[in-house]
């Protein structure tokens, strides 16, 4: 941390969500942070878990006044609370999403803590057929045409630099996450709303095992895909609320591209691609629908890929991912499928379904939250992937998609 920074408290919204139990570890692990404050609107006992440091509180990130007690004294407030979609109304989900972290960003500044925070996503970046692959943090954050969790996020960045252009305190740190897999995503991605959830557990039940016994063709997209592993974007937070590096935007993705193919052959199936052009073409119909509910514009997500270049925080925040991008996937399918529901590797629980179809990404299985006050949305190259994805600056000959 900057100079002699020690007996830091850290204020944490969220702490129970996925990426809660990436970072959480790692604060309470460290000797120059002394106190972690931890708020979520459900019941929960620090000590279950080991986590001694922890002061925990119940509470909503809607009420201004709960978040003011929460961060009387905290150094560094990080704020992983957020409604990613299911049953809630779209205007209870903007609630907690913009209206919830514009009150944790002020109340931090309120105290006037030394930094926030805040994990975006690639989906800010939206999914524009001019983006680059191979996005830099420079490429601008441009809302989505239809996705409310892009959008949403997009407008957070803004917001949040407006509300730290107005004062000193606290700088602002940004994390753009690609797809987070590991295996304390499981739970996060277990539901889907209404009538499609006795689907999606009919279906679980037939792919419940890592491999199906007979190969089966599934006919996926060509499009290729970051992920960056749950460890390692906890890795990250750390690195921010140490201030390793400079405040600003930071993207964060495992090395290595995979494909839907790739995912595929990993469930042991035969990958049937579809072609690129017709395929995006329909993903960008689907998302232009009007009246869409919030789980069916996760569609837009295939419009075109977002590929993000991570240089500038290996250099800059000195991080540096453990997991590759398949390794990050095999950790997921391996993890969520053989362990029992207490990980031994990290004594961290393992919620909900353990089928590798709630372990997809979003492009592939929407991305649906359980629970909208505690969970987010977070090496070496790939050689060898099966369609050759080796590179963040360009996509390779053939690859179908318009850019």
């Amino acid at each position: 941390m900057p100079g002699d920074e020690r007996d830091l408290t850290v204020a944490v919204t969220g702490p129970t969500g996925t990426l809660g139990f990436s970072l959480i570890p790692l604060l309470e692990a460290d000797d120059r942070v002394t106190q972690v404050v931890g708020i979520a609107r459900r019941a929960f006992d620090p000590a279950a878990y080991g986590w001694s440091k922890m002061e925990y509180r119940r509470g909503d990130v809607r009420d201004p006044k709960a978040l003011l007690d929460a961060f009387g004294n905290a150094d560094v407030m990080v704020h992983l609370a957020f409604f990613l979609t299911g049953a809630a109304s779209r205007e209870a989900i903007r609630s907690i999403n913009v209206g919830g972290t514009l009150n944790a960003f002020r109340a931090a500044a309120a105290v006037a803590a030394r930094r926030f925070v805040y994990p975006s996503s690639v989906a800010a970046y939206g999914f524009h057929p001019d983006n680059p692959v191979g996005m830099t943090e420079e490429w601008p954050v441009r809302p989505a045409a239809q996705l409310f969790y892009a959008q949403q996020k997009a407008e957070l960045e803004h917001l949040l630099r407006a509300e730290a252009a107005r004062s000193a305190r606290p700088a602002l740190y940004l994390l753009r996450p690609a797809t987070v897999l590991g295996p304390h995503m499981v739970g996060a991605k277990a539901r889907l709303p209404g009538h499609l959830a006795p689907l999606a557990r009919r279906v679980a039940r037939r792919v419940g095992r890592f491999r199906v016994p007979v190969p089966v063709p599934v006919p996926v997209v060509p499009l290729p895909l970051q992920f960056v592993h749950e460890e390692d974007v906890g890795q990250a937070l750390l690195q921010c609320v140490a201030a390793a590096g400079p405040p600003g935007a930071y993207n964060i993705a495992a090395d290595g591209i995979v494909t839907a193919a790739d995912i595929t052959r990993e469930l042991g199936m035969i990958p049937l691609p579809l072609p690129a052009g017709p395929a995006q073409f329909a993903a960008r119909a689907v998302a232009a629908l009007p009246f869409l509910p919030p789980v069916a514009e996760w569609a837009e997500v295939a419009s075109h890929p977002a590929i993000m270049d991570t240089t500038r925080a290996k250099q800059e925040l000195g991080w540096i991912p453990r997991f590759t991008a398949i390794e990050a996937l095999r950790d997921t399918l391996r993890q969520g499928l053989e362990l029992d529901p207490t990980s031994p590797r990290t004594g961290l629980p393992l919620r909900g379904n353990r089928s590798p179809l709630h372990m997809l990404p979003s492009c592939l299985v929407p991305d649906i939250l359980t629970d909208a006050a505690d969970v987010t949305a977070c090496r070496r190259p790939v050689g060898g992937t099966s369609e050759g994805w080796h590179t963040r600056r360009s996509v390779p000959p053939g690859h179908g998609w318009t850019a």
